[in-house]
């Protein structure tokens, strides 16, 4: 069994996929956009196949990513495109090599984004912060963690 996150960023996904492959090295596995789906040509077929109504011009929008980083992989849309993403009760925990690598993946989520906790050292982390990036992702970004090899 897995748990994987599916993330809705509502009109952003391919600039999040985007900022996600420059700053934390994230490769996609597969990508469709909405005008893409089997059903996008059959009346109503775009509504229908993605089981919202969305805002003209969206076809060239993500109806479904999945993309890994690190060994992880996660999943996204841009759901009903509603330019208003909401990931509010949750977070992603990277867990960087050392200390040095969560410091640069902790500043490139901080770019354009919110710190919600400087990096600093902890019981369980040399370094360790959290911060939610520019779309409102949150991440907890740990390096140096004891008994993880490096």
């Amino acid at each position: 069994m897995q748990v994987q996150p599916y993330l809705f960023f509502e009109g952003r996904c391919e600039e999040a996929i985007t900022f996600y492959r420059e700053n934390l090295g994230a490769q996609v596995v597969m990508m469709m956009r909405f005008k893409e789906n089997p059903d996008a040509g059959k009346q109503g077929g775009g509504e229908a196949a993605s089981g919202c109504s969305l805002p003209p011009g969206s076809e060239d929008k993500i109806m479904h990513t999945a993309f890994t980083i690190g060994d992880s992989m996660l999943m996204a849309s841009d759901g009903m495109c509603s330019g208003k993403p909401d990931f509010k009760g949750v977070s992603l925990s990277l867990t960087a090599s050392d200390e040095q690598q969560a410091e640069k993946y902790f500043n490139a989520l901080a770019s354009g984004g919110q710190v919600q906790m400087p990096m600093t050292q902890t019981f369980f982390a040399k370094r360790f912060g959290m911060v939610a990036d520019r779309f409102g992702v949150s991440w907890m970004v740990l390096g140096g963690v004891e008994g993880k090899p490096a």
